[in-house]
């Protein structure tokens, strides 16, 4: 045992007695020890038994200056050899000893051939002895410690430690199956162990490697992997096991991705969706990938990517990210973006009330639908995996017209916008009615959507167009005996015109009939001839005058007209008739008929060589030609009077007596009458002789003797007449008054018994001789008043 105490003042020893604890005054043994000494041994003790040191202070007279009492303990005896030595690891070395009874801990003493000591306090056995070298020699032995001290070491054993722990310098997931491990080299090692363990799992994979490095495949995606790694040294030991490593196999390669079209605003977007696996460790964020340059990051299962565009192609990939990295990227899933809108959109109408929508087609398209708003308000929907969508549309309506286009991924946005105003409705009540031969009026009922109307009249030679808003028109100037076609063409600013309406066939009159000719037959009836330049007509020719009015019809280009009254005045033309009515009259023509030759005409015989002729009215008649004819001769007279003095008329003569009648174109008419008689001639070489008895004699001379003559005698107071019978010469007129101047005149009787007016008077002086007459003298001839 050894002790230790503190030196004491005075002291020259000091005495160390010892005796057990439990027989305290039973000394059993004792040491002294010099005064400079604080520390001694006490020998020969018995291990492990409880014993009472009594420490005494002396001076030099061995008297105690200062007592200590101390019950302690001997140390344990000497420990068996230690029974095993095993690495715990290659800085630990585990120690199994046999334990000694009185012992409350053990010393286990290290040491190794490069001079390392180190004694380690244990409390029992198996002791940990630790910090050790790796892959070191050790000799080892133990030593019982109770309070009294340690025993004696046991006999040394030799023990090694085993190798370090490899060192992982990196681990990595390279794919989503594997994980490489790199370490440090360990040095001494011939062969490495690495033991992996899936978190969560029963089974623990080892693998064998003489590299510094191993690719560990076939694991689960998305795993927490522990490794661990030992090296072997040469004598076929295992090493010491390193820390466990947490790697992470790269994330499962995301599945069932799916995509889709969203908006947000009026922004459109890809929402991609995949499938989360929930047996995936860790927290994982997702990429999400388009070929179109757009990315979005999610830590969910969906993300969205935008800004996308109208028929865009877009090859989507997920990839899956963890701490080891990304995973594959999930194949791609090819989406169509909605359709751009159609463009180019176009309308064609067509008669039959139908209109085509056309529009081009849009790439990536599977079927469009023609939305057809009428401006009523009504709405129409087409549906049609082509380009155009036929649809019946009404005349004179606006219509606004869009094209949606469509796909998987949804409906195109609304593009251009068709404003398109259909043309007009056709007019319906349509007349057209002939107001003059070459004018054709038309109506018709307002049409819807018209705004204006062209009337057009077509013929095979010309057009003729008339332009209003109102829903009448004229059209005139048109070619005669002709089939017009006429239309109404409804037109408004916007659609333009509605050229496809029916036409109405409509006959203009006939043409005017021309070249006018009238050629007289005879006093009553005239022939009247034209050209006829009509397709089917029906002409009738008027002759219109003082005479009233003639007509004829016929359907070829000559008429005559009949029963034409004397001395009348005409206008003649020719009108032609159809059924579409009637044309212009000719240029008329005048046309005289033969003037009318007088009633009754008077000859009388105003001398003997001069008749008055007088005539009655005669229609038509504007001068005239008197004419006396005989064998004898003849006499005429033109005269526009209704009577005429004709002379160098021959007495005694039968006349023939004719007349021309003259109209004032002209046109004569031969008028014969009755003949005329000229008187008799009247006698010639009157004398007067006297008588006896107051009584005178009237001598003449005569051209016959056929005729009776009577002799007048005429004075202021006095007259006489004597008549001579046929064949006489003379006659005696008695009791005549002389002295006076007698006119004296012979006229021949007619067979009337009328005398002749006309016969010269001669101026003859019955002088008295006495109450008698006396000398008769001639004075001369006068004519008759």
């Amino acid at each position: 045992m050894i002790l230790r105490w503190t030196r004491v003042s005075g002291a020259s020893s000091y005495k160390i007695t010892v005796a057990p604890s439990s027989s305290p005054n039973n000394h059993i043994s004792y040491v002294t020890f010099g005064p400079n000494t604080v520390l001694g041994s006490v020998n020969s003790l018995s291990p492990n038994i409880m014993y009472r040191f009594t420490i005494e202070a002396l001076d030099n007279s061995q008297v105690a200056l200062s007592t200590a009492v101390l019950d302690t303990t001997t140390a344990p005896e000497r420990m068996d050899p230690i029974q095993t030595v095993k690495p715990k690891d290659s800085r630990t070395l585990i120690v199994e000893f046999n334990l000694k009874a009185g012992a409350t801990s053990y010393t286990v003493r290290v040491e190794n051939a490069n001079g390392f000591f180190r004694e380690d306090t244990v409390s029992s056995s198996p002791a940990e002895i630790k910090s050790l070298t790796p892959y070191t020699e050790y000799m080892l032995s133990v030593m019982a410690v109770n309070s009294g001290g340690s025993s004696q070491p046991s006999s040394p054993v030799m023990a090694k430690t085993v190798l370090p722990p490899p060192q992982f310098s990196a681990t990595s997931s390279p794919s989503n199956d594997s994980i490489i491990v790199s370490w440090d080299p360990v040095a001494y090692a011939v062969q490495y162990t690495l033991s992996i363990y899936k978190l969560g799992s029963n089974t623990t994979i080892k693998h064998n490697t003489t590299n510094t490095n191993l690719t560990i495949t076939g694991l689960d995606a998305g795993s927490l992997y522990n490794i661990k790694s030992y090296a072997w040294d040469p004598e076929g030991r295992q090493g010491d096991r390193s820390l466990c490593i947490n790697q992470t196999t790269r994330p499962p390669t995301p599945s069932s991705v799916s995509v889709s079209m969203v908006m947000n605003n009026t922004v459109a977007g890809l929402s991609v969706s995949w499938q989360l696996d929930q047996g995936v460790y860790g927290s994982i964020s997702y990429h999400v990938m388009s070929d179109h340059n757009l990315t979005c990051n999610s830590t969910s299962t969906s993300c969205t990517l935008s800004p996308v565009g109208c028929g865009e192609v877009h090859k989507v990939q997920v990839t899956a990210r963890n701490e080891a990295g990304p995973s594959y990227p999930s194949s791609p899933v090819v989406f169509v973006t909605y359709p751009c809108p159609p463009q180019s959109l176009a309308l064609v109408e067509s008669p039959e009330g139908n209109c085509t929508l056309t529009w081009s087609t849009v790439p990536h398209a599977d079927s469009y639908s023609a939305f057809i708003k009428r401006g009523d308000g009504s709405e129409a929907i087409c549906n049609t995996t082509g380009s155009n969508c036929t649809y019946h549309c009404e005349c004179g309506y606006t219509y606004l017209m869009y094209v949606y286009a469509f796909n998987q991924a949804g409906s195109s946005p609304q593009g251009q916008v068709l404003n398109h105003t259909t043309l007009p409705c056709c007019p319906e009540a349509v007349s057209v009615s002939l107001v003059s031969t070459d004018t054709l009026e038309i109506k018709w009922m307002a049409s819807r959507g018209a705004e204006l109307y062209e009337t057009r009249a077509a013929d095979g030679s010309q057009v003729i167009l008339c332009n209003d808003t109102a829903p009448v028109c004229a059209l005139s100037d048109l070619n005669c005996d002709s089939p017009y076609s006429v239309v109404v063409i409804p037109c408004n600013d916007i659609s333009g015109c509605n050229r496809a309406c029916r036409a109405h066939t409509k006959d203009t009159a006939p043409c005017m009939p021309t070249n006018l000719m009238l050629n007289q037959k005879n006093s009553s009836c005239v022939s009247v001839s034209w050209t006829a330049n009509n397709r089917a007509a029906t002409y009738t020719v008027s002759a219109t005058g003082d005479g009233g009015e003639h007509n004829c019809t016929t359907s070829g280009n000559t008429c005559d007209i009949t029963d034409l009254p004397c001395g009348s005045t005409y206008e003649v033309s020719v009108t032609a008739t159809s059924a579409a009515g009637q044309s212009l009259p000719s240029f008329s023509d005048s046309l005289e008929t033969e003037p009318c030759c007088p009633a009754s005409l008077t000859v009388d015989q105003v001398t003997q060589a001069m008749t008055n002729v007088s005539w009655s009215h005669a229609k038509g008649a504007h001068s005239f030609i008197t004419s006396l004819t005989s064998s004898r001769g003849h006499a005429r007279c033109h005269t526009k009077d209704s009577h005429c003095l004709m002379g160098c008329i021959t007495c005694g003569t039968n006349y023939t007596v004719t007349m021309e009648a003259f109209s004032h174109s002209g046109r004569r008419s031969n008028c014969t009458y009755q003949g005329f008689s000229s008187s008799v001639c009247c006698p010639s070489g009157v004398r007067l002789y006297r008588l006896h008895s107051n009584s005178l004699r009237v001598y003449w001379r005569t051209a016959g003797s056929s005729h009776s003559y009577i002799t007048e005698m005429r004075a202021s107071s006095n007259n006489y007449t004597c008549t001579a019978s046929p064949g006489e010469n003379s006659c005696d007129v008695s009791n005549i008054q002389c002295g006076d101047v007698y006119n004296v005149m012979v006229s021949p009787l007619t067979p009337e018994g009328s005398k002749v007016l006309f016969c010269p008077q001669r101026l003859y002086s019955v002088t008295c001789a006495g109450n008698e007459v006396g000398t008769v003298i001639f004075r001369g001839k006068r004519s008759v008043d």
